[in-house]
């Protein structure tokens, strides 16, 4: 093959371009295969994906889709970068979060994170941490100069802030040489706690200027968005609400006298990065646009306009139920956050959720983001999303939706208004109900809870947390209806010595009953509920016998459809003669379902049922407290 010097190599070039429309004829040739007419446009909708906020993701994007030129790495929109490096030259900011309220051990488990990778601390101080009294402490042989602290303090911060600072003096460290956030944050502080904090913007405003005279290294404001995310909401509301929060703080600062400019510089933003990989890539990246079109609105040059981002791995994302597999999550995660361009990664320890993080745990999670960056080497790409046509479109449709509702938002007062008068809060529990509705149905399916659970699974057991502040927006988890399903199931086994159970009655050999065998038994473990499969396979003549030596009265039939058309009438007869109070039956039998009714079959669950109403009613019908 000839190289052309004015084509270059191209391995194609023998071969005729397709168009859109061939393709989409292809599609809809597979798709009446299976029993869908469809053509043209409706062929390629019918296998897009409608998610969160109306926005809608497609099977196939071209070059048409690319939303147009998203400018260089470091320059205005900033989407692709921040600077024109990226984040850091050695990768993002690996960031640990510490809230343990005991000064020595909190020490000792900064001293370890930062020797094992760690290259900063996000410290909880106050009410939520370790004592403002306690914070040298807790620093004690670290190399404030070396190591940057965020600081969280809620409505301690003003103390908490100043302590920073005098540790840093004290410590001989050039207050131009200290990094890291002081962490005030009045509107967050508002969504999470229903309450404003008086003196604390005041307080935020003078810091904020005493940090842009002596210590430019550090930022004296936070606008977090995790409060939102974490009460339920979208990408899109999330990015929205930031948006509007940093808008509130930049005026509450022009109202104290801080240039536009200065002003600008003092905010760190941070937001969730989630196991939806390229969301979270979109995310990102549209926050940087999105928040230097406000800053260039405002007044501010391209130093104020890029955005500095901390990305956390998603809260609501994990499970207390065999929480090892949140391992898996967080690294998706925060490859997502450091492909998105995040400064600062925090990955949360996978037993975040259930107490304080031991050391092992501690571990793994700054090892997540030491292997992404020195092994897989991801910090040696700027913006290595950027070009992909499905990457570039998701950013720009979040961008413009997330822009509509930080303008509904300002026309509804501003952020502070939208919190107090219930705007955000409705908003996010609207979003939350849907897509609570998608998790009970499992058809947002969370493995090792409502698919795959580990029923006989070992408590993972650590140290309570200091309290969560509350009264604000509420906090929500993925797996809040299952878990409380199990809860009621742990109570049952302590009071009675066993957990409740139901007897799977598999009829024929196992290439008929094991699919369906399998559906229920995970069906049942994700409510608590033991299957019993034994026998193997039962009929008319065992089944009675089946059922007893289960210890059970709850029955759930499994096999194909052919063999519920010979046998399932029989044996649900034979399980309710011997004694069955209720018998389920997996699978949509169609013709058979009033027949089979008569017989003794109680309820059908099948794939895309309300599994959290039907494991409730279960529960409630074998008298498991609630």
């Amino acid at each position: 093959m000839t190289l052309l010097p004015d084509r270059g190599l191209s391995l194609a070039a023998e071969f005729p371009e397709p168009t859109h429309e061939q393709w989409q004829g292809l599609v809809a040739g597979v798709l009446r295969k299976s029993g869908r007419d469809v053509s043209g446009t409706a062929a390629e909708d019918a296998l897009s994906t409608t998610i969160e906020d109306g926005l809608t993701t497609r099977p196939l994007y071209t070059a048409a889709d690319d939303p147009g030129d998203g400018g260089l790495p470091g320059f205005a929109p900033f989407t692709r970068a921040a600077t024109p490096g990226g984040p850091a030259p050695g990768g993002w900011d690996v960031r640990q979060r510490h809230a343990r309220t005991d000064a020595a051990r909190t020490n000792e488990a900064v001293l370890e994170d930062l020797t094992g990778g760690a290259t900063s601390l996000w410290l909880a101080v106050g009410a939520a941490g370790v004592p403002v009294s306690g914070l040298a402490d807790a620093l004690d042989g670290v190399y404030l100069d070396l190591a940057p602290v965020a600081l969280d303090a809620g409505d301690e911060f003003p103390d908490a802030a100043r302590a920073l600072l005098a540790l840093i003096d004290e410590r001989g460290v050039a207050r131009p040489e200290a990094r890291g956030t002081l962490g005030a944050d009045p509107l967050g502080r508002l969504a999470r706690t229903g309450e404003e904090t008086p003196g604390l913007q005041d307080a935020a405003a003078e810091l904020a200027a005493l940090c842009d005279r002596e210590y430019p290294g550090l930022r004296a404001l936070v606008v977090d968005a995790l409060p939102y995310h974490e009460a339920g909401g979208s990408a899109v509301q999330e990015l929205g609400c930031s948006l509007a929060a940093g808008v509130a703080a930049l005026r509450d600062l022009d109202a104290a006298g801080l240039p536009v400019e200065t002003a600008c510089r003092q905010l760190e933003f941070r937001y969730a990065a989630t196991a939806d990989q390229f969301l979270t890539i979109a995310k990102l990246r549209a926050a940087r646009r999105l928040w230097a079109r406000v800053a260039e609105v405002a007044g501010a040059g391209p130093a104020g306009a890029a955005q500095r981002q901390h990305a956390v791995t998603s809260p609501v994302m994990m499970t207390r139920r065999d929480p090892w597999v949140n391992m898996l999550r967080t690294t998706v995660a925060s490859l997502a956050a450091g492909v998105g361009g995040a400064d600062a990664v925090t990955v949360l320890p996978f037993d975040h959720t259930l107490g304080l993080p031991d050391s092992f745990a501690r571990r793994i999670a700054r090892n997540t983001s030491t292997i992404l960056i020195e092994e897989s080497h991801l910090g040696r790409v700027i913006d290595p999303a950027g070009g992909s046509w499905y990457v570039e479109r998701l950013t720009d449709d979040l961008a413009h939706a997330a822009w509509a509702w930080f303008q509904e938002i300002e026309r509804a007062g501003g952020q502070r208004a939208a919190l107090r008068d219930g705007l955000v809060a409705e908003r996010l529990a609207a979003t939350w109900a849907a897509r609570s509705e998608k998790l009970a149905r499992r058809r947002e399916p969370v493995t090792g809870v409502s698919e795959f659970p580990l029923l006989a699974e070992t408590p993972v057991v650590r140290d309570t947390p200091p309290p969560a502040a509350t009264g604000g927006l509420p906090t929500v988890h993925r797996d809040d209806a299952f878990e409380a399903l199990r809860a009621r199931s742990d109570a049952h086994l302590a009071a009675t010595g066993a957990r409740p159970r139901v007897l799977l009655a598999a009829l024929g050999p196992a290439a008929a009953h094991t699919t369906r065998a399998t559906f229920a038994s995970n069906l049942f473990q994700s409510g608590g509920i033991e299957p019993v499969h034994d026998p193997v396979t039962v009929d008319t003549a065992t089944a009675a016998d089946a059922l007893t030596r289960a210890g059970t009265t709850v029955a759930c039939l499994c096999s194909s459809d052919a063999l519920y058309a010979e046998q399932a009438e029989q044996v649900a007869a034979a399980l309710k003669s011997a004694g069955a109070t209720r018998v389920y039956l997996a699978g949509r039998p169609g013709d058979l379902r009033e027949t089979l009714t008569r017989a003794g079959v109680d309820a059908f669950v099948a794939a895309g049922d309300d599994a959290v109403a039907v494991l409730t009613a279960a529960l409630d019908h074998m008298g498991v407290a609630r």
